[in-house]
């Protein structure tokens, strides 16, 4: 019973959450005006529908003064409007509303009793505090609970001192909501710096047969109210068998003021199982500025896997550079958690120190504690170069990998030349893929691209050929200006290779601003491939990006004029169509005038113009392109394969407008025409039609544009 009144009321407040909110946002507005109060009055005492009604209550939460509270009590025992107009009343200000849900209390009972309780509740009318104590004993115990929890509310010395004495004397099925009572008031007692009477209070729901949940509640405010002296109640917490207050104990920690709470918990993690321990060090974490790191640190190094794990995790929030030693340690074993938790933690110490004790270490470390370091040195982007430089020599492949790795994470622009001739040329040819993907790091990361893009090109120049193409590659991933006129030369250069990469790269160039490269290209590249490549790259900048539209028609014109395959002017009809605009729609028609296109011309011409449909008058342009709107008429059509066929003529012509052309819902034939009527098999879509009178039938493939031929 008290499940269904505790949802009850959460929904209640909830609601009253929301509107007060509401009504706070509108304070800081402008301020309703009576005319507006005098209007959502009107409706409530007409013959509004009740949903009417009950919207004008919500409304009457931001607009309503007292001048509504007579109108709003009205509905207080309307099974229907009551909660709604309670909306309204537990937040408009004054002593009117607070009188007409405490006597509206007197005449209610069951649920609506209960909900109006709960609004009293929500307003904290000190005045009702000695009709809610006299409720306690209603023989209602939804009634009675919600009496106890709105005492709590309310908070004064009445409603606290009615609550405590109700706490043993209550039957049961009221008493958790009366603890709950309890502990509210306790709260309130506390922030008013009573910490004593709170103490006290929380103490009595402790000993009191109340569900667990009231305990725990209970228990936490008696050990914050205590400060210090509740640092024993918080490690009998501890150290309970039961999960729940363990639990408890673990977020109580993190909130309990000073610092010798820390103290107690790192001696508690000393006695703590190592499943505890573990979350315990977690907690210990979690108060960076009084945590007790040797106790951390200590944990960290030795004992159980799991605290050890937990530990180091740890030290990567809290650490500093007095816990390198050890996580270097931790980093070094066998354990792959172990040491992956120690390495990362290594890597997010917040100390400066910490980047001067691991280049202290780089001259003296030896076997897997170098390669270690230097790898640390990329991850904390520290600066040491000189020392990986020398790493660079080393006989041991991995140390040179590690060194090669971290300068590209930390090399400056102006030594960035290191890098370069070691991928151009690497003094060990098995360095050569780390020292290209070095470069490529590093050339990426680099603040002035433009400067980068030229170092990397000035390397071009004189590099052998067979690094010319991994130049280029990281030309392209910087990007810029002076990376695309450089690909630009090398796709014109005489190097096949060059030709080949540099254009393949610019393809796929992911900016306009390579337009004038590429169609430049399209017309002057040595071979013919390398212009076709370079022509569809053009295209495909005129397909993906946003432009004004004309500026877009001017490439696809461009492209039209600088092509001497239809295989291209075919994807600039593609590109006009799926940008549509009237220039577009004037371009395509010219393009219907080349016989080898005019079919894929009009095609596009029809699709822009069903798309520009509504938006823009094109009849003028079809009238010159000798397409004038028809009259069509769909008799008959099927999708399917072979004899396995749907009747889809009802959803053609739902589709049917004045043009020769059907744009369905979907591009997906299956999709538009509710489901797959053949899988796995070749389906084609059948129409039989008239335009203009006259019969025509086509046949299209699956999911082709269905544009239907004029009939002769």
């Amino acid at each position: 019973m008290y499940m269904k009144h505790s949802l009850t009321r959460s929904v209640v407040f909830l609601a009253a959450l929301i509107v007060m909110t509401s009504a706070s946002a509108w304070a800081d507005g402008p301020a309703a005006s009576p005319e507006k109060e005098q209007e959502l009055l009107a409706v409530l005492r007409s013959d509004a529908p009740g949903a009417e009604k009950a919207i004008t209550c919500k409304l009457l939460a931001i607009h309503g003064s007292s001048k509504a509270v007579a109108d709003l009590a009205k509905l207080l025992p309307d099974p229907q409007l009551s909660s709604w107009a309670r909306i309204a009343l537990e937040v408009i200000p004054g002593e009117a509303a607070d009188e007409a849900l405490l006597a509206a209390s007197e005449s209610l009972e069951g649920v609506l009793l209960v909900g109006t309780i709960n609004s009293i509740g929500v307003r904290r009318n000190a005045n009702a505090a000695s009709s809610l104590a006299a409720r306690l004993q209603d023989k209602d115990a939804e009634v009675a609970s919600a009496a106890a929890v709105a005492l709590g509310r309310i908070g004064n010395a009445e409603a606290t001192k009615s609550l405590r004495a109700a706490l043993t004397a209550a039957p049961a099925k009221v008493r958790s909501a009366v603890a709950e009572g309890c502990v509210l008031c306790a709260e309130r007692l506390f922030a008013e710096g009573d910490s004593a009477q709170a103490a006290e209070i929380y103490d009595e729901v402790r000993k009191a047969e109340v569900p667990k949940q009231r305990v725990i509640e209970a228990t936490r405010g008696a050990i914050l109210a205590r400060n210090q002296d509740g640092i024993p109640l918080l490690l009998e917490q501890f150290q309970s068998p039961d999960k729940a207050f363990f639990q408890l104990a673990l977020g109580t920690a993190r909130e309990f003021p000073g610092s010798e709470v820390d103290k107690a918990l790192a001696t508690e993690l000393i006695r703590a199982t190592p499943q505890r321990a573990a979350l315990i060090i977690q907690a210990m974490a979690d108060r960076p500025d009084t945590v007790v790191l040797a106790a951390v640190l200590e944990a960290a190094g030795q004992g159980p896997q799991p605290v050890r794990l937990s530990a180091i995790n740890a030290l990567g929030r809290v650490g500093d550079a007095s816990c390198v030693s050890t996580l270097l340690a931790a980093a070094l074993e066998a354990d792959a958690d172990l040491a992956q938790a120690a390495k990362s933690a290594l890597a997010g110490l917040p100390s400066e120190k910490v980047d001067a004790q691991i280049v202290a270490l780089l001259p003296k470390a030896e076997a897997k504690a170098y390669p270690l370091l230097i790898e640390l040195v990329g991850q904390r982007r520290i600066d040491a170069v000189p020392e990986l430089l020398k790493a660079m020599d080393h006989a041991d492949k991995t140390v040179r990998t590690a060194a090669l790795t971290a300068l590209g994470e930390t090399v400056a622009l102006k030594r960035l030349s290191v890098l370069v001739s070691q991928a151009v040329a690497p003094k060990h040819a098995e360095d050569a893929p780390a020292a290209q993907q070095a470069l490529k790091a590093a050339s990426i990361r680099m603040p002035d691209r433009e400067a980068c893009a030229e170092e990397l090109a000035l390397a071009l120049a004189s590099s052998p050929n067979a690094t010319k193409s991994l130049l280029l590659e990281i030309l392209s991933d910087v990007g810029g200006t002076k990376a695309l006129q450089t690909l630009g030369a090398a796709a014109k250069s005489s190097d096949p290779e060059q030709q080949d990469t540099a254009s393949r790269l610019l393809g796929k160039w992911n900016g306009v601003d390579a337009a004038p490269v590429l169609l430049d290209l399209a017309k002057t590249a040595p071979a013919e491939k390398y212009q076709v490549r370079a022509l569809r790259g053009y295209i495909g900048l005129a397909r993906k990006f946003a432009m004004p539209e004309p500026d877009r028609v001017g490439m696809c014109q461009k492209a039209m004029d600088a092509s001497s395959q239809s295989a291209e002017q075919k994807l600039v009809l593609d590109v006009l169509a799926l940008h549509p605009s009237v220039e577009g729609l004037t371009l395509a028609i010219k393009t219907m005038n080349v016989p080898a296109l005019k079919e894929d011309a009009t095609r596009a011409t029809l699709v822009i113009a069903q798309k520009l449909s509504g938006k823009v008058d094109v009849s003028e342009q079809l009238s010159k392109a000798g397409l004038d709107k028809v009259k069509l008429e769909i008799i008959k059509a099927e999708y399917g394969a072979g004899s396995t066929q749907k009747d889809v003529t009802a959803i053609l012509r739902k589709q049917v407008g004045d043009l020769p052309l059907i744009t369905l819902a979907s591009s997906s034939y299956n999709t538009s025409f509710g489901g797959d009527p053949a899988s796995g098999s070749v389906k084609q879509l059948k129409v039989q039609y008239r335009i203009n009178g006259k019969a025509g039938e086509a046949t299209f493939a699956e999911n082709d544009l269905i544009v239907l031929p004029m009939p002769k």
